[in-house]
């Protein structure tokens, strides 16, 4: 199998991950991720998390408030160097964040890192989504 068949299979285990938890089931993300101290995100609800423990944590407070949801990659580049690869592309969908329906569509960088034979995110960057940032407004206000 070609390394590039490999980086795409990846990145279709992530969104696979991805669609899992914006349907509530935040556990397949845990399988495609490093779990290493240097891996980062930055969602598009804001915010940057460094590490394992932290990058982990968030997907299942997202998790608990999400449903009903789909993302896809749309225009998908990937370049590969080594045992390093990254891919931009537009993520296109919609999910229910706290019972109010939001658009997904935001650019995206993904960057991977072949670990033990296989590979894994390292990162997560998007655009910030104004949509979800409302919802997480409102419900910060609410309690």
């Amino acid at each position: 199998m070609s390394t590039d068949t490999e980086v795409r299979r990846a990145s279709e285990r992530f969104y696979s991950a991805l669609n899992a938890m914006l349907n509530g089931n935040a556990g397949p993300l845990s399988e495609v991720w490093s779990h290493s101290a240097a891996v980062t995100t930055m969602h598009p609800i804001g915010g940057r998390e460094v590490g394992w423990e932290s990058v982990g944590g968030t997907w299942p407070q997202i998790a608990k408030l999400a449903g009903g949801g789909k993302a896809e990659l749309e225009d998908q580049f990937i370049q590969i160097d080594g045992n390093m690869a990254y891919e931009v592309g537009t993520e296109r969908g919609q999910m229910t964040l706290a019972g109010r329906q939001v658009p997904i569509e935001n650019r995206v960088t993904n960057v991977y890192r072949r670990e033990d034979g296989d590979w894994k995110v390292v990162h997560h960057h998007t655009d910030l989504s104004p949509a979800m940032q409302d919802v997480l407004r409102d419900l910060k206000a609410k309690s």
